[in-house]
This record gives C-alpha cells, sequence and structure tokens, in this order.
C-alpha cells in the first residue's frame, strides 16, 4: 500500500480504504479462482495495481469521463482506476465469466459505485467511451481494430479520445503500423522500480 501513496500522494481517506482492502479480497479470491499468478499476489500492489494506475500519470481524466477496459480479467486497469476517479464512468468487459465474477466481487465488497461489468466480448459492446483502455491482453493491431467502433467523437479531455493500453517488452513491431497516430512512453519515466523497466504506456487516437 505504501507504494501506491509514494506516486500519489493526494488520495483521500476513502480511497486508501478501498486500496487498502485490495490486498485481502485478491489472496482470497485468488485462492479460488485463478486471476493473478500465485507468485504475483504478493506483489499485487506494485505489479497490478500501481501498474493499473500508471494512465493517470499520462493523463488526468476530467468528471464524467466514460471507459471501457477491454479484457479487465480480475479487474485490472479498471478498478484502481476507478478508485482514483470517483467520478468516472468504468464499464469493464471480459469473455471469461469467473474473471468477471471476481472483478464484480471485488468492487461490491469495497463499495465502488462507478463501474459496470458485463461477460462478453469487445466485439459485442455496442456503446461508445471517451477511452478505451487495456493492460495487455492482446496485439495493438488487433486492439485497435476492436475498439475504433467505440470510441466516442465528443472530446472531454486535454488528450483526444483513443485506446490507452499497457504493454511490456519489445512493441516495436505493433507499434509500426500506427506510427503516425501512436505514441509510447516508458513507464520507468513514471515508476523507479525494477519492474516498470521493460513497461510501456500505449496512446492510440483513433
Amino acid at each position: 500500500m505504501d507504494i501506491i501513496l509514494k506516486y500519489f500522494p493526494g488520495i483521500d481517506g476513502e480511497q486508501k480504504r478501498q486500496f487498502a482492502a485490495l490486498y485481502d479480497l485478491y489472496t482470497d479470491w485468488n485462492s479460488k479462482i485463478n486471476v493473478i499468478s500465485r507468485k504475483d499476489i504478493e506483489n499485487l500492489y506494485t505489479r497490478h495495481v500501481l501498474h493499473s494506475l500508471a494512465i493517470a500519470k499520462l493523463i488526468r481524466f476530467t468528471d464524467k469521463t466514460k471507459l471501457m477496459d477491454v479484457g479487465t480479467g480480475g479487474g485490472f486497469p479498471g478498478i484502481p482506476l476507478a478508485i482514483l476517479f470517483p467520478e468516472c464512468e468504468f464499464f469493464l468487459v471480459d469473455s471469461i465469466g469467473k474473471k468477471i465474477r471476481v472483478a464484480t466481487e471485488v468492487a461490491a465488497a469495497i463499495g465502488l459505485k462507478n463501474v459496470r461489468f458485463r461477460h462478453c466480448r469487445a466485439e459485442e459492446v455496442k456503446e461508445k467511451f471517451d477511452f478505451i483502455i487495456s493492460r495487455a491482453v492482446m496485439p495493438l493491431p488487433d486492439l485497435v481494430k476492436i475498439a475504433k467502433k467505440n470510441v466516442s467523437k465528443d472530446q472531454h479531455n486535454a488528450l483526444p479520445n483513443g485506446l490507452i493500453c499497457l504493454k511490456g517488452g519489445d512493441i516495436e513491431s505493433e507499434l509500426y503500423p500506427f506510427k503516425k497516430i501512436a505514441e509510447a512512453d516508458d513507464l520507468s519515466m513514471f515508476f523507479e522500480e525494477e519492474y516498470f523497466k521493460t513497461k510501456k504506456i500505449v496512446y492510440v487516437f483513433i
């Protein structure tokens, strides 16, 4: 939990309570339904919560911003971002029902009011959103193909509407088709921990 406060010292008491509750909730659910690798659960705050919050280092969403988290798994990056931006609206989707169940139960347990969930493929969603977000869910060309139908033309933020995703490793070949409309930043720009040295955040204007 300290690592969240290190990079986001301005969070209020309710947000601290919600972030603090995540460890026990995910540890308990992970023992029943595996959504985080067993060896990773003790690194929950660095590798999952803080990693998700990297999106907030790229952009501070204005109130009422609508976001869809594609392939949310157990709720990343959607749940940490929903805690950080309580006035924004989050829609978390995943094609695996048991993972959506974990995310739904965790959100309910901490009293998140600004999230909705759906067990489906992202291709089935017809709604419009300001941003589509995801974390290492599929290759960028596939994600852009799915997401572009869901991006609203109405602008509310300093950054134009589009896709924001968290990726790892060498992604040059994935980025190449979008070199005129995409930018990628190293997460080591924002976080000093070793884990983030190979991680990137990618924004695509679509």
